[in-house]
């Protein structure tokens, strides 16, 4: 067999493991919105879209709190995910994760400056503010990371991504310190959640999501250059530089637009990405497509264990990613894991 229909095999292969995936997902999907402290057929769901009673309580469930809910944890899910891998391919490093970048600790800084300076009126506002936090945090790492003779390189983007952080918690420490009555807030966004965010909160961002995925995965075939090492990579023609600014801007857009949406979601940029190569292989033109549904799916399922692990209250749907992935990063750890 030539090595033409070698490689037409596998990528059918992927397509086929993609499409299992994507039926995955949409009954990951179908139990966000059907399971919770009231759970109900998907007959009553699909009733709920196609004949709505205004009068029926569960249809309103569906259509408003549910809907959106599954909606908050698909994108933030995959825009996560694709970070992840976006941003272990530009450092280089397996143990790498959006939080790097500095973006959850931008946007609980400018929550917390927010609301000590100025009476923040709706969640909206609260959004904006913490993604407009996060934006100036990846932006100062990524400027910072790219000074000097040689530019933007791995160590330099860990170090000043370390340092930002630092700065904006202790930032925000102090914030705290002075303005208690701000405490609540930061504590919603630092346990990360999904529930309470409307479609009309939802709305404008997801998009800007769609359309940073789409591009995550246009820039495919040119990760898988670069990380054959620079050298090699400016042999063939590579622009590694605007490669890695490109990179750094979808990154900074995804995980802050996560962020903003959700609050402080960890784990689910660090571990989805090993699982996809090692479901999927190395070639981050199928990674990050498939990084961008499995990282849904993770935060679906993660969603619908938190309403049913202490009924009827409900976990911060950041724990239970936390319990997740703790153990996922000290097995890596331990591994001495390879960038695949």
């Amino acid at each position: 067999m030539s090595f033409k229909h070698l490689r037409a095999g596998r990528n059918s292969g992927r397509v086929l493991q993609l499409l299992l995936a994507l039926l995955i997902l949409a009954v990951a999907f179908s139990a966000s919105i059907a399971l919770g402290q009231i759970s109900m057929p998907l007959s009553v769901v699909l009733n709920a879209f196609t004949a709505f009673d205004p009068g029926s309580t569960e249809h309103i469930i569906v259509t408003t709190t549910r809907l959106s809910r599954a909606l908050t944890a698909l994108c933030v899910g995959s825009a996560l995910a694709v970070a992840g891998a976006l941003m272990q391919a530009l450092t280089r490093n397996p143990l790498a994760s959006p939080g790097i970048f500095g973006v959850n600790a931008g946007a609980l800084f400018a929550i917390a400056l927010s609301t000590t300076l100025f009476s923040v009126p709706s969640l909206q506002h609260y959004i904006w503010i913490a993604f407009a936090g996060a934006a100036v945090a990846g932006t100062l790492v990524y400027c910072l990371s790219a000074l000097g003779r040689d530019g933007l390189t791995p160590v330099r983007t860990v170090l000043a991504g370390a340092a930002i952080t630092a700065l904006f918690v202790s930032f925000t420490q102090g914030l705290l310190v002075i303005n208690q009555e701000g405490l609540d807030s930061i504590l919603f966004w630092l346990a990360g959640s999904v529930a309470g965010r409307s479609l009309d909160l939802v709305a404008p961002v997801a998009p800007c999501i769609l359309l940073a995925i789409i591009a995550s995965m246009a820039l495919g075939r040119h990760i898988n250059v670069l990380m054959s090492g620079d050298e090699v990579a400016k042999g063939l023609g590579q622009r590694t530089g605007m490669l890695r600014f490109l990179m750094g801007v979808l990154i900074i857009g995804l995980a802050g637009a996560a962020v903003a949406i959700a609050g402080n979601i960890v784990f689910v940029g660090l571990i989805v990405p090993h699982m996809v190569r090692a479901w999927l292989g190395a070639d981050y033109r199928w990674v990050l497509p498939g990084c961008a549904v499995l990282g849904a799916v993770l935060l679906l399922s993660a969603d619908v264990a938190a309403r049913f692990l202490i009924p009827p209250q409900e976990v911060p749907i950041g724990v239970i990613t936390a319990l997740l992935g703790t153990p996922f990063f000290i097995y890596l750890a331990r591994r001495g894991v390879q960038h695949a």
